[in-house]
């Protein structure tokens, strides 16, 4: 799917993303210990990638970021890291241009998913009582 305009952009992601922090394994290469990328953090980047729109031009301005994931169970902690990072490169250039988040956690154990919606800021407003 290709879209052109990028104000704000809403899609849905099918499956449960893999916890960054839990995402990886030690392999040996030789006799070289070495940390990868987890199996189910490889699958679910790739269903990301099948799954989430490419803009032609990617944002290049600052965004605002808001998830829901629905994870099958309540096991899981929330990160969004792994959605941040699948973005780049098809919606934004880089995930250093998100500069406000809001991230729910749900539960569904028939249907876990992400839905999520990408805006652009003109400002990066911070509550004055900060």
């Amino acid at each position: 799917m290709s879209i052109k305009t990028h104000e704000k952009i809403n899609f849905i992601i099918e499956g449960e993303p893999a916890s960054k922090a839990n995402s990886r394994k030690i392999v040996t290469f030789g006799k070289r210990p070495a940390l990868i990328k987890s199996d189910k953090a490889r699958n679910y980047e790739k269903n990301f990638a099948l799954q989430c729109p490419q803009l032609e031009i990617l944002i290049e301005t600052d965004v605002k970021v808001e998830l829901i994931i629905y994870y099958a169970s309540r096991r899981p902690d929330l990160d969004e890291s792994v959605v941040l990072d699948c973005m780049q490169g098809k919606i934004y250039a880089n995930d250093r241009q998100v500069k406000q988040k809001y991230v729910y956690w749900g539960l569904d154990r028939e249907r876990p998913r992400t839905h999520v919606r990408v805006s652009t800021l003109e400002t990066c407003d911070v509550p004055s009582d900060f």
